[in-house]
């Protein structure tokens, strides 16, 4: 926040307000009581909104915050509904009287309350279609900012959502294939969207969404795995989930981060205006490439470790399902791969395109590697990314009495056919090591050999072209074109053209405007219908005073005959009794 001293005037109020959105998160995860516990969900919401429009003076920032306080009240609606219910039926908001009360009621019940619970957390999520809110709120807020936002604050739902199935006694079963449903559709509709973003945080807000859909994948085949006695199932499925949790906030928190240096460099997040950083911001570049393949999914980094641990999960329960259950185990399976797949296509495109080739407009003469001390907090994050991804069992083993609260065992590490099923990441974790110094060792042989050889350079072949320019390069749109027109029925993308006019043309523009289809019909189509509805009554507002007496006067006269109204339809409805 250097560059902004001399700039903002209300850099002390942002710094308070993040001092006590961190102190409402810690909160929330120790507090035993529901009342107490919307105050402090309340706090993060206010305290969010406050760090969101740090940067007021943009009014798509203060939307943005505007859109994010308002669906953060949706989730506090939801969550009042639960506990009141809970409180109105036991006379407690203690947490221990959601399990009594949960458990004394039928199934039926017990799911609709659960349902209300996992509405008000998966909207602070952003489990699709309850997303519409992360990609305006990422990218208006400051970096440091998303990188909380990314990394914590959505997981306080996942913890919700994970607290409520402790306490909420229902069909797991159930509850599971909801879950899992919604996660697929999450994590496939957020890589889908992430892809064709052309603002480099709101790309990476996407994949937040995709993230969140990798730990519900998680969640659901471990509630499946606790409703049907599956107990390595469900201690996979858990396992994964609070993993990737874990791993989650690791590298999107340092993905963001290195896209706050980007942005300090180059004042843009305009990913077709960029390329060529790698040359003047190397250390970012590389940061970003190792929470890229993270992300990605690819050993030998964290995020492998706990994808693979859900893939475990669905290997065994492919061995061990009934026909629906193994129809959904495979779909799984197909939508978690296909996620992962699009995931290396879309972070192939966002290094590519910002940090190789030439850059695609004149960078500022200040844009250079940002100090030491900023990089520092980044390569801690970056350490923690390698350190998992290469001794992923110590790690899996801090999992052990968490997952046993799901499972109901003592320990999962000490369990034999849990510890079988685990173990196999230990061969992966030795294949990482041989992967890591083969790689060493072409890079010393190399270098060895070429250090007897006389280096010199000379231009890059331009393909028969004389004068090179970055024109020819591949831009964002471009890289993605054939994706876009591949899956083309699930996006919604706006294009604007000016037609090429002329033998000889001066010019050409073309301009795509990627748009979510889900806030169009959940959001857009909505307003604009209740605005068309509350336009009929603008003769109302006309301006004169004695309109306005009269309105008064109908309005009191109306409360006072609603008593009258009431005691004749009792009166009415006694006399038919009586006949």
């Amino acid at each position: 926040m250097k560059a902004y001293r001399q700039q903002r005037n209300n850099l002390t109020l942002h710094s308070i307000t993040f001092v006590v959105q961190h102190a409402a998160m810690i909160s929330v995860c120790v507090i035993q009581n529901s009342f107490a516990f919307l105050i402090a969900w309340e706090m993060i919401a206010l305290t969010s909104f406050l760090v969101i429009i740090f940067e007021h003076e943009h009014i798509a920032t203060i939307k943005a915050g505007i859109n994010y306080l308002i669906q953060a009240h949706f989730s506090i609606l939801f969550l009042m509904i639960g506990f009141i219910w809970v409180a109105s039926k036991t006379g407690s908001y203690d947490f221990e009287a959601i399990t009594s009360y949960s458990a004394s009621i039928p199934v039926s019940a017990s799911f609709m309350l659960f349902m209300f619970f996992f509405i008000g957390f998966a909207i602070k999520a952003g489990f699709v279609p309850f997303h519409t809110w992360l990609p305006y709120a990422h990218p208006a807020a400051p970096s440091h900012v998303s990188g909380i936002m990314s990394g914590v604050i959505i997981k306080i739902g996942i913890f919700g959502i994970l607290r409520m199935l402790l306490l909420v006694k229902t069909d797991f079963t159930s509850v599971g294939y909801l879950i899992l449903i919604v996660s697929l559709i999450s994590g496939l509709y957020g890589v889908m969207l992430a892809i064709i973003q052309h603002n480099l945080k709101k790309l990476l807000a996407y994949h937040s969404i995709e993230n969140i859909g990798i730990i519900g994948i998680g969640i659901g085949i471990g509630c499946i795995g606790t409703g049907t006695g599956n107990q390595v199932l469900a201690a996979l499925g858990f396992a994964g989930a609070l993993l990737h949790t874990l791993n989650h906030a690791l590298f999107k928190s340092l993905l963001f981060y290195t896209a706050g240096n980007v942005y300090q460099a180059t004042h843009t997040m305009d990913i077709e205006k960029l390329g060529g950083l790698i040359k003047r911001m190397p250390q970012t570049a590389v940061l970003f490439l190792i929470a890229a393949i993270a992300i990605s999914g690819i050993p030998p980094f964290n995020g492998f470790v706990s994808e693979f641990i859900i893939y475990t999960g669905l290997y065994n329960w492919l061995s061990d399902a009934s026909l629906l259950s193994l129809l959904a185990a495979i779909f799984s399976t197909m939508g978690l791969a296909l996620i992962g797949g699009l995931a290396m296509m879309c972070f192939t495109k966002a290094f590519g395109v910002v940090f190789l080739g030439t850059a695609r407009c004149e960078l500022p003469s200040s844009c250079k590697e940002v100090p030491f001390l900023q990089l520092f907090p980044m390569y801690i994050l970056a350490v923690f990314i390698v350190l998992i991804g290469l001794f992923p069992v110590s790690f899996i083993s801090l999992l052990s009495q968490p997952v046993s609260l799901f499972i109901g065992t003592g320990s999962l590490m000490f369990n034999a056919s849990q510890l079988n099923a685990l173990n196999a990441i230990q061969p992966v974790s030795w294949a990482s090591w041989i992967l890591i110094l083969l790689v060493i060792s072409i890079f010393l042989v190399r270098r060895f050999v070429m250090s007897r050889h006389k280096i010199s350079t000379g231009p890059t072949w331009g393909c028969g072209y004389v004068a090179s320019t970055p024109k020819i390069q591949y831009t964002a749109s471009s890289f993605v074109r054939t994706y876009s027109k591949l899956f083309a029925p699930f996006l919604l993308i706006g294009k604007h053209e000016e037609e090429i006019h002329g033998i000889i043309p001066s010019e050409g523009k073309y301009h795509t405007h990627p748009y979510d289809e889900v806030e169009k019909w959940l959001i857009d189509s909505p307003l604009k219908l209740n605005k068309s509805f509350m336009g009929r009554f603008l003769f109302l507002n006309n301006g004169k005073l004695q309109f306005y007496i009269l309105y008064g006067v109908l309005f009191i006269l109306a409360v006072l005959s609603i008593p009258l109204i009431y005691q004749n339809i009792y009166s009415f409805i006694g006399f038919l009794k009586q006949l």
